[in-house]
């Protein structure tokens, strides 16, 4: 089994800064990639960034040149470094993990529980 525990999210002001930390747990042959999505009320769950093991990037369009995606190989850890957040950034973030815990097993996705940002004055 895989779990992954987010934590750092929190009430900022408007350009104001977060970071948030994914690690990854448990039975773990290789984390093919790891991604943030952020769910706001009302709204579908959408992909803010994703990397790829081999350290590859992307991101949604409206975050660009705001955050940064980052990954620790050795600790199975992913952060999303947000800065100049905005009110519309407000959102229950996820960290999603594409993991093959076993040489036997096929890769699937694990979430982690998701972390609330809230961007207001």
């Amino acid at each position: 089994q895989v779990q992954l525990v987010e934590s750092g999210g929190g009430l900022v002001q408007p350009g104001g800064s977060l970071r948030l930390s994914c690690a990854a747990s448990g039975t773990i042959f290789r984390i093919n990639s790891m991604a943030w999505y952020r769910q706001a009320p009302g709204k579908e769950r959408e992909l803010v960034a994703r990397i790829t093991n081999d350290g590859r990037t992307n991101y949604a369009d409206s975050v660009k040149g705001r955050f940064t995606i980052s990954r620790d190989y050795a600790k199975n850890t992913v952060y999303l470094q947000m800065n100049s957040l905005k009110p519309e950034d407000t959102a229950v973030y996820y960290c999603k993990a594409v993991v093959q815990p076993t040489t036997d097993w096929r890769s699937r996705d694990y979430w982690g529980q998701g972390t609330q940002v809230t961007v207001s004055s």
